[in-house]
């Protein structure tokens, strides 16, 4: 009995201890507020919402408010093969010009005869407004903007002549609507006028027979068509539709559903009618009220959101507006500030990649501009793959699946590519992608070719194998997707004059030094492309030929090198130049995402990495140091990474329309490069959990494969990277590798308390300092562990 009582007391106080906004109690998801005391008069001070295919930005203004929209297939362009026909035959001339040292004469070669058709992609547009008049602007007090990130709901409330006001907007992705309701504390006090805006030119708004406005056109050099409808219920008072407005005038309160769809269906076919899409949609929610929409929105959204908790300590900082906040980061002490960023980072996932929509874009699913910056595409030398960082570990592997989506269709584009360009089997994906799939090199050749892109995508599906154990999944989406990219690899390798090694080419170490043979980085994915085959085809029972022929050849690839500063060389020459602090730090990808560069297994290269990001620096644009907040904590240096945190989270302006803007983040917590970009959001949540959780495999060497990489271990390390600034805190519904649930308590800088929660039969390494753990896992258990990792509950 004592036992028993034991085993009780420990996961009530662990309950206790984790609840957090995990709770469903008043007042629970209070820290997960975003708040100011001020409408938003710039984009990247509004406030996001989103259901991953309509999002919107809310400026919360009293007089006037703007609801800036988003529909996430709303493109340039129109289904295209961007394959440039018959490119390789020019390959084995810039091949060769690269080895004889001739890099100015392929890369003009290279621009000439390899390069995309067109040269450049399409681009991300705007869709339009929602634009609210109000009667009476003056006499505004109290004012409060907000966006709970538990609920999804942006609001505003103020108080005006003894009423008070309140908004509330949210994007739900069961009903595939935006829904802004609008409320008053004295009966009778909302009036307002709704109108539409659009953002391409030549569209027509119109008022329905039924009431509702219509926004209908089509973007400029596109085949891509929309509408936008807009309805309206009011309770109480008078409503009236004419001249594509909607006026409201004396009602107790109103209700405006927005919805917006296009003709697009698949990058291959545009044949849909986006007029009937609404239609279907407001059909589908007539008659619901807004607490039922409301309601379906919360369980859907709660669902997700609500798997993870974290605490990192709070301070009276926690109290101030969240822009104030961000301005007294870095010279004060607020690690709850930390804790919202990591959790604004899944928010914004949940928002912005969801299955039905594209995935998450260089600004997720946000843009107001008609030319935005990089064409707001897929930029995936780095950029895609950081939006997708959090998505496993953060325990929101269904986020992931949108990007899925895209490799199946990738993967049949690309394979048009690998044979016009390289005519290789597979397929392949250089550095960008867009909505009609283009994989071939753009922009210039100095930049654009760069093989690896696709290989480095398709290990996401490798890693929801590796956290989720799925061997369905597996053996119907991963793994044809992974073979087609290592099958690419093997008729695209060649062998280096100089000293036999199997390299890429010509690439380049994105997005410097120009076009080369075999940049590091390109080694380091291909070896882990090759390795997640190798052990998928073992699990599956499969390709035992194609096994043996990669195995043999993953040995034969140029390996990691150390140069003559200590450094991990970016090329397979030594010439790098310690005093380049580059954005990128592509040759490190070895240590963080992929796993071939660790403590244990690689000790020295461990330490050349580690030097190669001394030399690079702190400073660096706002996804740099997202990546680099994961590489430090890698590296076992929580306080490094933390500064870097800190750097992160400074002002990007001074918030003076017009005024220049610099790496940190925006007011609403957006990333700025600058601009901004959503990556370095997506980048530091990772990096946060990475300081708490690491489920890499600590042995792994670059030629051999262990049973964590084959996903038939699993190894958690708990607080390898917890800095002094977090001395006392919690975190819940982590996942690690090897289909396992963590929540952590740790106090004076100690681990307290861990759980798991298994979801696999696998054998479980628990590490913790010099402490370690073995057990076998029996999935739906939940195991408890103390300070020595002793077990001490079930």
């Amino acid at each position: 009995m004592a036992k028993i009582g034991t085993i009780l007391l420990v996961s009530m106080l662990f309950s206790v201890v984790l609840q957090g906004d995990n709770s469903a109690a008043p007042g629970a998801s209070a820290k997960n507020v975003l708040w100011y005391r001020q409408p938003a008069n710039q984009w990247v001070e509004a406030l996001p919402v989103g259901n991953g295919r309509l999002g919107a930005m809310v400026f919360g203004g009293n007089a006037h408010e703007r609801i800036q929209f988003n529909e996430s297939s709303v493109w340039t362009g129109e289904p295209h093969s961007y394959a440039h026909t018959g490119a390789f035959r020019f390959l084995p001339q810039i091949r060769k010009l690269l080895f004889e040292g001739k890099q100015k004469e392929a890369q003009e070669l290279a621009t000439r005869e390899f390069m995309s058709v067109p040269l450049t992609q399409k681009a991300y547009q705007a869709f339009g407004d929602l634009l609210l008049d109000f009667p009476d602007g003056d006499g505004v007090s109290n004012y409060r903007r907000n966006l709970d990130l538990d609920r999804a709901i942006a609001s505003v409330e103020y108080e005006q002549r003894g009423v008070t006001y309140r908004r509330e907007v949210f994007a739900s992705w069961p009903d595939q609507v935006i829904v802004v309701q609008l409320s008053a504390s004295k009966p009778g006090s909302v009036s307002f006028q709704a109108s539409l805006k659009s953002a391409h030119d030549g569209a027509g708004i119109r008022t329905l027979s039924n009431g509702d406005v219509s926004m209908s056109g089509a973007v400029a050099n596109s085949v891509i068509r929309f509408e936008a409808r807009l309805h309206a219920e009011v309770s109480g008072g008078h409503r009236e539709a004419s001249d594509g407005r909607i006026t409201v005038t004396g009602a107790n309160s109103a209700t405006l559903i927005l919805t917006g769809a296009t003709n697009f269906k698949t990058y291959q076919d545009v044949s849909a009618d986006p007029k009937e899409r609404n239609t279907t949609t407001l059909s589908a929610v007539h008659g619901k009220s807004f607490p039922q929409l409301r309601f379906t929105h919360l369980a859907d959204h709660q669902r997700l959101f609500r798997r993870v908790s974290i605490d990192l300590g709070t301070t009276p900082a926690a109290a101030l507006p969240t822009d104030e906040r961000i301005r007294g980061f870095s010279t004060g002490n607020d690690p709850q500030l930390v804790a919202l960023l990591f959790q604004y980072g899944r928010y914004l996932l949940i928002a912005s990649s969801r299955e039905g929509g594209q995935p998450a874009t260089l600004q997720g699913l946000w843009n107001d501009s008609n030319a935005p910056p990089w064409d707001s595409k897929y930029t995936c030398n780095i950029n895609t793959e950081m939006n997708y960082w959090p998505a496993e570990v953060a325990n929101l592997a269904e986020c992931h699946r949108p990007l899925f989506a895209a490799l199946q269709e990738l993967a049949v584009s690309g394979a048009m590519t690998a044979k016009q360009h390289y005519d290789a089997r597979g397929w392949v994906l250089h550095h960008n992608f867009d909505l009609w799939r283009g994989t071939a090199p753009i922009n210039a050749s100095d930049h654009g070719i760069w093989q690896s892109g696709g290989a480095w995508l398709a290990q996401h599906l490798w890693e929801h194998y590796l956290f989720s154990g799925d061997e369905k999944f597996l053996r119907t989406t991963a793994y044809p997707i992974l073979r087609g990219s290592a099958l690419f690899f093997v008729d695209a390798l060649t062998t280096h004059p100089a000293n036999g090694w199997l390299v890429t080419g010509p690439s380049n170490s994105p997005e410097q030094g120009g076009l080369v043979m075999g940049p590091t980085m390109d080694h380091q994915i291909v070896r882990g492309v090759f390795g997640a085959v190798i052990a998928a085809s073992q699990i599956l029972g499969l390709d035992a030929e194609l096994r043996q022929q990669l195995t043999a050849m993953r040995a034969r690839i140029a390996p990691d090198q150390i140069g003559k500063y200590g450094q991990l060389q970016e090329w397979i020459e030594d010439k790098d130049n310690i005093r380049d602090q580059h954005r990128h730090v592509s040759h490190l990808w070895g240590v963080y995402p992929g796993a071939e560069i660790t403590p244990n297994g690689t000790p020295d290269l461990f330490a050349a990495a580690r030097k190669s990001l001394e030399y690079r620096g702190d400073a660096a644009t706002g996804w740099s140091m997202g990546w680099k907040i994961n590489l430090w904590a890698r590296f076992l240096d929580g306080d490094h990474a933390y500064r870097i945190l800190q750097n992160l989270l400074q002002p990007a302006s001074d918030e003076r329309p017009g005024a220049q803007s610099h790496a940190g983040v925006y007011p609403n917590l957006f990333d700025a490069h600058p601009p901004f970009q959503i990556d370095g959001n997506f980048g530091a949540t990772a990096g946060i959990a990475e300081m708490l959780l690491q489920s890499n495999d600590p042995h792994a060497t670059p030629t051999s494969l262990t049973d964590a990489q084959r996903g038939q271990n699993a190894i958690v390390r708990l607080l390898p990277a917890l800095p002094a600034s977090f001395p006392a805190g919690s975190v819940k519904g982590l996942r690690g590798r090897g289909g396992v649930g963590i929540d952590i308590v740790w106090r004076d800088g100690k681990l307290l308390r861990s759980v798991v929660r298994a979801t696999t039969p696998m054998p479980l390494t628990l590490l913790y300092a010099d402490k370690s753990a073995q057990m076998t896992m029996v999935p739906g258990r939940q195991y408890v562990f103390d300070a020595e990792l002793k077990p001490i509950g079930k």
